[in-house]
């Protein structure tokens, strides 16, 4: 393959990726050097760099994880806001009973 294309399919470990952007963060590399040791595309260390930049720590970690627990809480939240609702019905309609029965209406 030419220079600084990334083979199709290859996935890199959180630790290797972390690796790389240590090593240009702290000059002992340049990102074109390590692009031509690892095969890897420049845009490609950019990227990690950016992820590093942006997440700190929870850089490369899976984040469907936090995704699923947020689904989970937003389900929690519409049943429960469908409650409320229902209840609220319920309530409105037993005011409305109760005011025609006593002639408040």
């Amino acid at each position: 393959h030419r220079e600084g294309d990334q083979m199709p399919g290859r996935n890199h470990s959180r630790n290797f990726k972390l690796e790389v952007v240590s090593q240009i963060n702290t000059g002992q590399h340049t990102t074109a050097h390590l692009s031509r040791t690892h095969s890897l595309a420049p845009s490609l260390i950019h990227r990690w760099r950016k992820e590093v930049e942006a997440r700190g720590e929870a850089a490369f970690t899976d984040g469907a994880t936090t995704d699923r627990s947020d689904e989970l809480r937003i389900a929690e939240l519409e049943r429960y806001c469908g409650q409320l609702a229902l209840e609220n019905t319920i309530l409105k309609k037993s005011l409305a009973t109760y005011r025609s029965k006593n002639g408040t209406t």
